[in-house]
């Protein structure tokens, strides 16, 4: 079975971001192991139990017990921040800066100031934009350990069939939203009653307002300035509301992808893995369910670019360590994230197979290499982390995202135009941005 994984990481730590804590009390253990906090399927965890083994093979004086994250992680965190039980390290999203403003999450700064040679290890070797995404208010709250975004899959039989070339491999090359149209059509079939019997498109990722949002971006638009802390949305701009109406129109109008209310149709990621959808929009975290069957000969592309756009781009949809700001054991924490997030840790990220490491010596490995055996378009992957759009980062993000959702279902349902954005829609979610500040 195929999981949306990155989904659930990702709702839980949304959902965990939207709730307070009315008073919060220091946080500690009972124990005098090095807790660790994090959320992971059953295959992600044994590559993170590998990392914690190597690091106690290496610092025999430090043990590690782990805390595993239920579907709720920053709600947890809360709730064990409220009893003074935090773990030390605890595992983050883009819903970060919610435990920033509350002070449970510690400023990492002051030890990358304090161990110049691992900072500059980090300067020199990692994806800029992987650690800006966790950068707040001046601080680095959070060190990245994984990267993943969002590309097209396809499927190479279907588009040998259909006569369609493949699309291109690097991000430089990517198609025009003509091109992809145009190759969406050729690969939908229809029988006689008009039934569609394959898609030449559907989208897996179970936020298609931000799949929309990416294609908004790639042509030209941007969704909130800045990124992170951003002080107004840019929903409203002309070039972002062409691209997210063209990738809406993929189902309203031109009828090359299923709509949610296709009561018929089968998940998206299923729709493929089943040859009824010729290309799936969804991330690298489907990658190791892809390769249960031997008999899927798919690749992978890069997002089309709209008229107005500056080049493909994806999403950094990426996860970090971070240090509880009341942990007994800092020090000891801060050696775990480096090991973890360091080459060591990078190392096995890239041999797994499951994850997209943020170092570059790791990224371009011939472990990360083997591990993508059935991806010929590798590229890809080794440049998604410096080709990637962040998700934004704002405390308040929840009631945003809440006003973002409800006015782009009314236009990826198709009642009402993309410039629904205009006038009213943006002016509130700029109000909420205002209560961030």
């Amino acid at each position: 079975m195929i999981l949306n994984r990155r989904d659930l990481l990702r709702s839980g730590a949304l959902a965990g971001a939207a709730l307070a804590v009315p008073s919060l009390a220091g946080c500690g253990s009972d124990s005098d192991a090095l807790t660790f906090f994090f959320q992971a399927a059953p295959d992600e965890a044994k590559v993170r139990m590998q990392i914690i083994e190597a690091f106690e093979k290496s610092h025999p004086e430090i043990k590690v017990q782990v805390q595993m994250a239920g579907p709720d992680p920053n709600q947890q965190i809360l709730t064990y921040a409220a009893g003074g039980k935090c773990p030390d390290v605890v595992m983050q999203w883009e819903s970060y800066s919610h435990l920033v403003e509350l002070g449970i999450l510690e400023n990492l700064d002051t030890y990358l100031n304090a161990d110049p040679a691992y900072a500059a290890q980090l300067r020199s070797d990692g994806e800029p934009a992987l650690y800006d995404l966790f950068r707040y208010r001046g601080g680095q709250y959070v060190l990245p350990e994984q990267w993943a975004g969002i590309f097209l899959y396809y499927n190479k039989k279907l588009f040998e069939e259909a006569g369609v070339a493949p699309p291109p491999g690097r991000w430089e090359d990517a198609w025009t939203f003509d091109e992809f149209l145009s190759a969406a059509k050729a690969l939908t079939k229809r029988d006689a009653s008009g039934k569609t019997t394959q898609w030449g498109f559907a989208d897996a990722w179970p936020v298609p307002r931000y799949s929309a949002a990416i294609f908004g971006m790639n042509n030209g638009g941007e969704w909130f300035v800045p990124p992170t802390d951003p002080q107004r949305a840019a929903i409203d701009g002309d070039q972002f509301i062409e691209g997210f109406q063209f990738y809406a129109d993929l189902a309203v109008r031109h009828r090359v992808a299923p709509r949610s209310t296709d009561a018929d149709a089968l998940p998206s990621i299923q729709l493929f893995s089943q040859g009824k959808a010729a290309m799936v929009l969804t991330g690298h975290w489907q990658y190791s369910a892809m390769l249960t069957d031997p008999d899927l000969d798919f690749d992978i592309t890069v997002l089309p670019v709209g008229p107005h756009g500056h080049g493909a781009k994806s999403d950094i949809g990426t996860t970090g360590l971070a240090i509880s700001a009341t942990s007994p054991r800092k020090e000891l924490a801060w050696e775990f994230v480096k090991f973890a997030t360091g080459p060591v840790g990078q190392q096995a990220v890239a041999k797994s197979g499951l994850f997209v490491p943020v170092l570059k010596s790791a990224l371009h490995s011939e472990d990360f290499a083997k591990a993508h055996s059935r991806i010929r378009n590798i590229e890809v992957l080794t440049g998604g982390p410096s080709n990637s759009n962040p998700i934004p980062v704002t405390p308040n993000w929840s009631r945003i995202d809440d006003a973002f959702h409800r006015a782009s279902d009314r236009i990826l349902r198709g009642a009402a135009p993309a410039t629904y954005f205009k006038g009213d829609v943006t002016r509130h979610i700029n109000d909420l941005l205002g209560r961030s500040q």
